[in-house]
């Protein structure tokens, strides 16, 4: 079994510029593949955004205007999937010939999701995660994932998968990754807390797999001159501080957290670590107590509306005008 590198990128996305955004990411990619990455780690939503300090004109009871074209403007900065800035960084994959996890924000219908996409060398989306619960404010623009976006994908360098921010903290959806047999873990974030790396230890120790843990470096700056958060117009004010992080299946720091601009940092990977690990813990085998605890993770798609002809027949002729039919899962091209 080869040792591979993985790289986390720790930058910022060109705030609500997609087409500079996903050019920025094709730079970086090609950064890390030229260090000898296999494996390249972007933040979360780092196509399309994460506007720290907005409050999108939210106060209980009431939006505002401005609030409001606040939310369409994060919404055109958002990508379709399929669709062309997707596409764009399925190219960026295979021309860097890496795997690559990126953070996007995904605009399906009228609702935004955070999610992380995963890509094959070849180009190909092996795999879309939305995240299942957006945290605080983040509920106001973003929908919630469900089950059927939780997986790992098998590939040449190891089983991949992704769980996004404080998802992190749901106990029970780290059990289902630790059970489908995750070993690189990636965990994009916008968490800049000194608490965070103690979690990606923790993570790493618990499930024996590699976390690779990439988070924005974003300031001021990198908003455009209508941008007003709420830490104020300093352009050199750090609205995120960055922390990425690569921990090996003992909680050993691989990459210690960088606290001091945009970087790419790498590290070996030795999947042999994950097995040795597991001799005297697998928390979803033989450390597991199945006859006292157990979990049940529902992987059906949610869908608000389900037409029943079309679901019969399986013909698109069946669905009234405009009715979309949409199965999220692994596979996707």
């Amino acid at each position: 079994m080869t040792p591979i590198k993985a790289a986390v990128v720790q930058a910022a996305p060109v705030l609500f510029d997609t087409p500079g955004t996903v050019e920025k990411l094709s730079v970086l990619t090609r950064d890390a593949a030229a260090q000898g990455a296999d494996l390249v780690v972007f933040p979360e939503a780092f196509v399309g955004g994460y506007p720290k300090g907005l409050d999108f004109g939210a106060r209980l009871g009431s939006r505002t205007p401005e609030g409001r074209e606040e939310f369409r403007r994060y919404f055109e900065s958002a990508i379709d999937l399929p669709g062309p800035e997707a596409a764009r960084i399925g190219e960026i994959a295979r021309d860097a010939g890496v795997h690559l996890v990126v953070g996007a924000i995904e605009r399906d219908g009228g609702t935004l999701y955070c999610s992380t996409l995963t890509y094959a060398p070849s180009g190909k989306l092996l795999y879309k995660h939305r995240k299942l619960m957006p945290t605080a404010l983040e509920r106001l623009v973003w929908g919630f994932g469900d089950g059927s976006t939780i997986g790992v994908v098998d590939t040449p360098i190891g089983r991949i998968g992704s769980v996004i921010c404080w998802e992190n903290y749901m106990p029970l959806l780290r059990a289902a990754m630790y059970a489908q047999g995750v070993e690189l873990y990636c965990a994009p974030t916008v968490d800049d807390r000194d608490t965070w790396l103690p979690t990606m230890r923790t993570i790493a120790l618990e499930g024996r797999c590699f976390v690779i843990s990439a988070c924005q470096y974003l300031t001021r700056a990198d908003g455009p001159a209508d941008y007003a958060p709420v830490q104020g117009d300093d352009p050199s004010t750090v609205l995120i501080r960055g922390g990425s992080c690569i921990v090996d299946p003992l909680g050993n720091v691989l990459v210690e957290p960088d606290f001091t601009g945009e970087t790419i940092r790498l590290a070996e990977i030795d999947r042999r670590m994950i097995v040795r690990g597991k001799y005297d813990l697998d928390v979803a085998g033989h450390y597991a107590r199945p006859d006292v605890f157990r979990l049940s993770v529902d992987t059906r798609p949610k869908m608000a509306v389900e037409f029943e002809a079309a679901r019969q027949t399986g013909s698109a002729s069946e669905m009234p005008d405009g009715a979309v039919s949409q199965v999220v899962g692994q596979g996707l091209d």
